[in-house]
This record gives C-alpha cells, sequence and structure tokens, in this order.
C-alpha cells in the first residue's frame, strides 16, 4: 500500500500530466500501480480529473478499481460515466461488490444501476439484497466454482478454465450433488498434486465447516480466524450451497466489528463512514444520546456529595481526595471491562465461565488494591502530612472502590452478553459513573465510622 505522502506526491504529477494531455503517461503511470492504490488516488482527485484518470485504466483493471472506491466517490463517478461504460463495469464487478455498492448509493442511482445490470446480474442483486443485514447471506458472493464427486481431475480443470474467470476465487472448490446441497471441498493444490485420472470425490474433504444465510457476521469472522480459512460456503436450511464468503469480505467484518466495539465503548453511536467524511451533525447525533445519559447518570454522584455535606464540612480534608478514589475506581473498572470486552468478542469467554472470571479478577482486585492503598498511606503520612485516621479511611475506601470497580467491570458485560445485548455498551463511561457513586457512599461510610463524622 503507498503511504499517503506518495499519493499525494502522484495525485499532483498525474493533474499536471492530465494538463498537458498527456494521456498515454497518466495511463502506464497509473497501471504500475495496484488497484487498491489506484483507487485512493482517484479518491484525492475532483471528480472530474479523477473519471478522466479513471477513463485511462486498462479494461481489466477499471471494475476493480471501482469497487475500492468510497460510495460518495462511485456516486461522484457514475454521474460522470455513459451508459456504456457503467454497463461494463457492472459487468465485470463481482455481484457482491455490485450489492455492497447499491446499498450506499441514493435510489435515482440505484436505478440507473440496475436498468444498466444484465438480467442474471438483476436477479442476484435481488437475490442477495433480501438477506438481513450483517448476516451471511449479505456478505456472501454467488461467483463460485462448484465440481461434482464423479469429475476426475482433468474435467474439473477444464471447468475451472471455464467458469473461473468470473469466480471470485478459484483457489477452493465445492462439491455438490444433483441438487447442489454441499458434500465436500477440495483445493487446486489438491487437485494439482494427484494425477489427472483420479476422482474428484476422493480427494474432496467431506462435511465442509460451512455457514447458513442467516448467521451472524461477526460468528462468521470468528470462523475464518479460528480455522486459517480463504473462504467459506453459505448453505439454506436444507444444506444447499448458495454461495461462499471470501477472506477479504471477512476482513472488512472484522474491522466493522471491531470499530462499532470501539465506538460503542467510548459511548458512542456507531457510524457507518469515515470521520472526514462524516458531517458535523451527524457526528453530533451519534454523541450527544449517551453524553446526555451520562450527566443525567452522573446527577446521582452529585445528591451522594450533597447529602453528606455534613460529613465534608467536619473534615474538610477528605474532600481533595474524592477525585482521586473516583478516577482510580474508574480506571480499574476500564481495564477489567475492556479485557472481558475483548474476550467475548472473541469467543474465548463465555457466561458459563462467569464464576472463574470472578474468582480471577477478584485477587487481581486484591493484589492491585492492597498495593496502592500501601503506596498511598505513604504518600499521605509523609507527603500530605494528614492524621492515621484520615490516612487509614482513605486506603480502606481505595481498597473496597478498586475491589468493586473490578468486579462490576468483569460482571456487567458478562450479563449483558447473557442478556443479548451488546457488551460493549457496558463500557468504561457507564462503569465510570456506577464505580463513581460506589465509591462515594464507601468513603462516607468508612468516614462515619473511622473519623466519627
Amino acid at each position: 500500500m503507498e503511504k499517503r505522502e506518495d499519493i499525494l506526491e502522484l495525485k499532483e504529477k498525474v493533474l499536471s500530466l492530465i494538463e498537458e494531455r498527456r494521456f498515454p503517461e497518466v495511463r502506464r503511470q497509473l497501471s504500475d500501480l495496484y488497484e487498491a492504490d489506484i483507487a485512493q488516488l482517484l479518491e484525492e482527485l475532483d471528480s472530474v480529473p479523477a473519471c478522466q484518470a479513471f477513463r485511462l485504466l486498462p479494461k481489466d483493471m477499471a471494475a476493480e478499481v471501482f469497487s475500492y472506491l468510497e460510495p460518495e466517490s462511485q456516486q461522484k463517478l457514475i454521474s460522470l460515466l455513459s451508459d456504456a461504460e457503467l454497463e461494463k463495469i457492472l459487468e465485470d464487478m463481482y455481484v457482491d461488490d455490485t450489492v455492497d455498492m447499491i446499498e450506499e448509493l441514493p435510489a435515482n442511482v440505484v436505478k440507473r444501476v440496475l436498468k444498466l445490470s444484465s438480467p442474471e446480474t438483476r436477479g442476484e442483486i435481488n437475490r442477495l439484497c433480501r438477506y438481513e443485514e450483517d448476516t451471511a447471506g449479505s456478505i456472501m458472493t454467488t461467483e463460485m466454482i462448484d465440481l461434482k464427486r464423479g469429475m476426475t481431475v482433468k474435467q474439473a480443470f477444464d471447468h475451472i478454465r471455464k467458469v473461473g474467470t468470473d469466480a471470485e476465487t478459484i483457489y477452493t472448490c465445492y462439491v455438490t450433488d444433483e441438487r447442489r446441497k454441499l458434500e465436500g471441498v477440495v483445493s487446486v493444490r489438491q487437485l494439482l498434486l494427484h494425477p489427472y485420472e483420479a476422482k474428484v470425490g476422493g480427494l474432496m474433504e467431506e462435511d465442509p465447516i460451512c455457514v447458513q444465510t442467516g448467521d451472524d457476521q461477526e460468528t462468521i469472522a470468528q470462523l475464518f480466524q479460528k480455522y486459517d480459512m480463504l473462504s467459506l460456503p453459505v448453505v439454506d436450511s436444507e444444506k444447499r450451497l448458495v454461495g461462499i464468503i471470501t477472506i477479504d469480505d471477512a476482513v472488512d467484518v472484522i474491522q466493522e466489528e471491531n470499530t462499532e466495539d470501539i465506538e460503542k465503548m467510548a459511548a458512542i453511536l456507531p457510524g457507518d463512514k469515515p470521520y472526514l467524511k462524516t458531517p458535523v451533525l451527524e457526528i453530533f447525533k451519534h454523541r450527544i444520546p449517551w453524553l446526555l445519559l451520562l450527566m443525567i447518570s452522573a446527577t446521582f454522584t452529585g445528591n451522594i456529595i450533597s447529602s453528606f455535606e455534613d460529613k465534608l464540612a467536619a473534615s474538610l480534608v477528605l474532600t481533595a481526595y474524592i477525585p482521586m478514589l473516583m478516577d482510580t475506581g474508574g480506571n480499574s473498572g476500564s481495564q477489567t471491562s475492556v479485557t472481558i470486552i475483548r474476550g467475548l468478542s472473541l469467543d474465548d469467554i463465555h457466561f458459563r465461565d462467569l464464576f472463574k472470571v470472578v474468582w480471577k479478577e477478584l485477587r487481581v482486585a486484591l493484589l492491585c488494591s492492597v498495593t496502592l492503598s500501601a503506596c498511598n498511606f505513604v504518600k499521605l503520612l509523609l507527603l500530605d502530612r494528614v492524621t492515621v485516621p484520615v490516612a487509614l479511611t482513605i486506603c480502606c475506601t481505595l481498597i473496597v472502590t478498586v475491589i468493586s470497580a473490578k468486579l462490576i467491570g468483569c460482571i456487567l458485560p458478562m450479563g449483558a452478553k447473557k442478556l443479548g445485548f451488546d457488551p460493549a455498551v457496558m463500557a468504561s463511561p457507564l462503569i465510570t459513573t456506577i464505580v463513581d457513586a460506589v465509591s462515594l457512599l464507601v468513603y462516607f461510610g468508612f468516614a462515619t465510622v473511622i473519623l466519627h463524622v
């Protein structure tokens, strides 16, 4: 992948060549790049020069480059291309890429795309669009290679040469019966290593790992990670092969799911556009709901402090250590929650492991809280010069706060997962708010017992 600095430098060069009408030189420059890098370059150009550069691409590269463009850039390019040019691109694009594109385009542009698509492609598009979003059916492609168990290796290769041009991948072939039921899987490597007269049925791996059209895309991405697969067959309820999901789609899903989890953990409603291309008002809409909720929930913390004003007045030194206790508790809870949420997303942790997780976090919390309290006790006596009872009050609160925070940080995400909610919602901001209230109640409780305020 070219660095952004290199792309910007190339952008100036391409613009200069276009202005000088040195189109063969532009074509040569672009032909030396990878398709993804050409798309990145076109993203940097204005609509008209981007279209001029796109028209100079070799025909075998144009469709691939187009599939890498962001929806906004695709829309601008479509508006400048003729029907004949757009029809050629659609003809060369994989159907799953076309579906991904039209899901992001305005209705009038989608109408034009469907009008220019072949009847077969239009049928496939309509069929794929019927699947629910974020399921196997919505991200699969129907352009694959299927073989029959009775074929010889030679017949299999003849079939691959015949249909392989339109297939998204030829490295893994799927074996089906006359009713298209999935029977096995065989790689081109296996075919190459056996004689031409060998039967596909004797080489294939039976009962391959597969998913159904309604399976969640996050689960599918985990299968790719677990089994190091390049493609995964998708079957219907009767185990008939209807499509495949390739590794590039799985990588997109992993990136999308990770981004969504990070946004939820930061108390932001997930978005589907790059940051620099997201309007300010849309960013505002994504952030304000959680900020309002957390602001309202934080008022409980203020109410707790207000209700103990007389105790604070009796020992003003306690006020100075409230931020430290709340921040330490919030940080402790965040450490645990992030670890647990990540484990849940990778399927390393399940609800049945709750007691194991709680027991482990309890031991970690004890070690952390005692260490923090011991260091803090020495600091309070030597540097802050507070009395021993005040130091005990602060350090005892610190121990209980850290233990509570870590237990809350592991129990809430696992409970949310069990109830069918996204555990990322139970992340730092919400846990911090809960822990703040707990730490204050514990703090004033110890102050009452130890300091008699």
